[in-house]
C-alpha cells in the first residue's frame, strides 16, 4: 500500500513538470466591430439660408475643405466698406502734413524768438500747435488700425457663412439641401475612417499581455481582405466582475479610405516565434533534489 501511494506521489510531480504551459494566445479568435476613429455632426455658427452645397454624401473631404456655403450678401458688402477704410490714405497724409508744417513752424518761432523778433506767447503758441498737430497724427494712425481690425473681423464674419470640414474623412450622411434655413440642426455627418477604431471585449485572462502599444491580428470579414495589424491604444483599467472581461481599442491604418467602417472582424494575439506566447504560466513547483518522499505506514487494525 505504502508503495503504490509513493509511485502516485512521483507521478503527480513528473506530470506537473512536463505539462506545457498555457498560452493566452492560444485562444480563438474574438469577435469585433470595425468603426469609424470618429464621427461628426457638423453645424453652423451662425442663423441662415443655404445657397450651396458642395459635396453629397460618400465623397471624401479634406480638413478645411469647404462643405456648403450660406447666404452672405451683408456680409460681403461689410467687408467691402471695411477694405475701403483701411485702405484709405487720405486722413493719415493730412495729419502728417499737418503735423510736419507745425513742426517748422515751432522751428522758425524759436529762432525768431532767441532773436527776440516775437513774444513768448508766440513761441508757446507755436509749441501748442506743434503739440496739437503730433497728437492729431497719433490719432490718425490709431484709426487706421482700428479700421485695419474692422476689415479683419469683418472677414471673419464672412468666414462663418462657409461650411468646412473639420478633418479628414468621408460625407457619411447630408441632412439639408439648398434654400433650407439653418439654425441648431447638423448639416453633415463626417466619419474619419483613416485610422480606423476597433473595440474588442478581452477575457481577464489576457489582461497581462495586452497593454498600450501591443499588436492584435486583425481579419476583416470582407471579401478580399487580408489580415491586417492593428495596434492597442487604449485598456481599460476596471475589469468587468460579472462577465470576467475587459474592454481594448485598437487603432487600424486605412490608407486611401480601401477599407470600409462597419465590417465585423476577428481579433487575435499575433504568435510569437519559442514559446508561443507572450507570457507564459510558470511550471508548478518540483520537489527538492535529494528529498525523499516519506510516506506514513496505512495503521493496521488489531487481531481479535
Amino acid at each position: 500500500m505504502g508503495r503504490s501511494l509513493l509511485a502516485a506521489a512521483v507521478l503527480l510531480i513528473q506530470s506537473a513538470q512536463a505539462a506545457p504551459p498555457s498560452a493566452p494566445s492560444a485562444q480563438q479568435p474574438l469577435g469585433c466591430l470595425i468603426e469609424p476613429f470618429s464621427v461628426s455632426d457638423l453645424g453652423s455658427p451662425v442663423v441662415g439660408v443655404i445657397e450651396q452645397v458642395h459635396v453629397e454624401r460618400g465623397d471624401p473631404v479634406r480638413a478645411g475643405q469647404p462643405l456648403a456655403t450660406l447666404r452672405a450678401d451683408v456680409e460681403r458688402s461689410s467687408v467691402s466698406v471695411a477694405e475701403g477704410r483701411a485702405q484709405a490714405q487720405g486722413e493719415l497724409r493730412a495729419a502728417e502734413a499737418n503735423a510736419e508744417l507745425a513742426r517748422q513752424k515751432l522751428a522758425r518761432a524759436v529762432d525768431l524768438a532767441r532773436q527776440e523778433f516775437i513774444s513768448a506767447q508766440a513761441l508757446e503758441q507755436a509749441r501748442a500747435e506743434a503739440l496739437v498737430a503730433e497728437n492729431r497724427l497719433v490719432q490718425a494712425r490709431e484709426q487706421r488700425d482700428i479700421y485695419a481690425r474692422e476689415h479683419e473681423l469683418a472677414r471673419a464674419q464672412l468666414g462663418l457663412r462657409t461650411i468646412r470640414s473639420p478633418s479628414n474623412g468621408v460625407v457619411a450622411d447630408r441632412f439639408m439641401s439648398v434654400g433650407e434655413r439653418v439654425e441648431e440642426r447638423p448639416m453633415f455627418r463626417i466619419a474619419v475612417i483613416d485610422p480606423l477604431r476597433i473595440e474588442v471585449v478581452l477575457p481577464a485572462s489576457l489582461y497581462p499581455v495586452v497593454s498600450r502599444g501591443s499588436e492584435m491580428r486583425i481579419t476583416p470579414e470582407f471579401p478580399g481582405a487580408e489580415p491586417r495589424i492593428a495596434k492597442v491604444v487604449l485598456v481599460d483599467k476596471v475589469i468587468e466582475g460579472a462577465s470576467n472581461t475587459f474592454r481594448a481599442r485598437l487603432s487600424l491604418p486605412n490608407a486611401g479610405n480601401k477599407l470600409p467602417a462597419g465590417l465585423r472582424c476577428k481579433a487575435e494575439l499575433p504568435k510569437q516565434d519559442g514559446a508561443g506566447a507572450p507570457h507564459p504560466v510558470p511550471r508548478a513547483p518540483s520537489a527538492p533534489t535529494g528529498v525523499k518522499l516519506q510516506v506514513e505506514p496505512t495503521p493496521r487494525a488489531p487481531r481479535l
